[in-house]
């Protein structure tokens, strides 16, 4: 099982990007303004695969006029439904072990929220949140504060193992958020001197194999204005390069979800991606409900060209 495998459960893979969106915006798509959560509250309550977090956010950064952008200051719906997804030991991609507990993760964009760190993270070996600097202190607050509710509910899920599948039990959660690392990453300003540092030192994976680089880059809802497409499939090209290209690694796999806003700047963000990328989008049989056609989101998987 592996990579061959996902690849015939996605389907044929995305062709040609213009026709893409065209089907995308052809859906009925469901009004959910820009896609905050609660841009107004301070605090959140979300619970997102069996566990009750706290988020922190800053609205006040949100409204400021702050330059170099406030997005990642609040939580955007779709980071709550893509780590429910994604963290599942019924996803796919460790139904296939494809991610694994001994793998790596680098989040491109995670905001100040650190949901999917939080429910991913514990998962598997490493977990690497990024973005700029402004959004670094209420996310390390975050991951913190909730440290203790991930304990428990990975406990929890520990204790229901003996009546969970084999290759379940393997993807379950692990007790920790001590895995997660945090740094800032500007992809505009090509910031990306000290990746190989942190993630080249070698990562084991089942089989024994040792490779560098990571297992999987992971943008969430990142892509809002034709500004950021350039800088963000360069920085996505950046990370899946660090993976030495051998017969014994897996490629780093670009995962993309997002929600469907604008035609013109989703069509423009694929148009590049695709030049770079071989691009499946995830079928609704390998989904959450939440994430469905229909949804207003969507999932793409890359695959760097040789």
């Amino acid at each position: 099982m592996g990579i061959e495998d996902l690849l015939l459960m996605l389907g044929g893979g995305v062709s040609d990007p213009e026709e893409e969106s065209f089907l995308l915006f052809s859906q009925t798509l469901p009004s959910q303004d820009l896609g905050f959560v609660d841009s107004k509250a301070y605090k959140l309550e979300l619970t997102i695969a069996g566990k009750d977090l706290l988020i922190n956010q800053s609205p006040t950064i949100l409204s400021s006029n702050r330059a170099a952008g406030t997005t990642g200051a609040v939580t955007w719906k779709i980071s709550p439904l893509f780590a429910e997804w994604i963290a599942s030991p019924q996803n796919v991609l460790f139904r296939l072990e494809i991610l694994n507990r001994n793998s790596t993760v680098l989040e491109l964009g995670c905001g100040i929220s650190g949901v999917v760190a939080l429910t991913l993270g514990p998962c598997i070996g490493k977990y690497v949140a990024t973005d700029q600097e402004y959004a670094l202190k209420l996310l390390k607050q975050n991951i913190a504060e909730n440290s203790s509710i991930v304990l428990r509910s990975s406990q929890r899920i520990k204790n229901r193992a003996d009546n969970m599948p084999r290759k379940a039990v393997r993807a379950a959660c692990n007790s920790s958020t001590g895995n997660i690392q945090i740094m800032a990453l500007d992809w505009e300003l090509n910031s990306l001197s000290t990746l190989p540092e942190l993630l080249n030192t070698g990562v084991f994976h089942v089989g024994g194999s040792v490779s560098g680089g990571v297992d999987a880059v992971v943008a969430c809802d990142c892509i809002y204005n034709e500004a950021l497409i350039e800088p963000l499939v360069k920085t996505c090209v950046d990370i899946c390069r660090l993976r030495p290209d051998s017969p014994e690694n897996n490629p780093t796999l670009c995962i993309v979800a997002q929600q469907l806003r604008s035609s013109d700047v989703f069509e423009a963000w694929l148009l590049a991606f695709h030049q770079a990328f071989h691009v499946w989008r995830v079928p609704d049989d390998l989904l959450t409900e939440s994430l469905k056609e229909n949804s207003g989101f969507v999932v793409h998987i890359g695959i760097l060209k040789s």
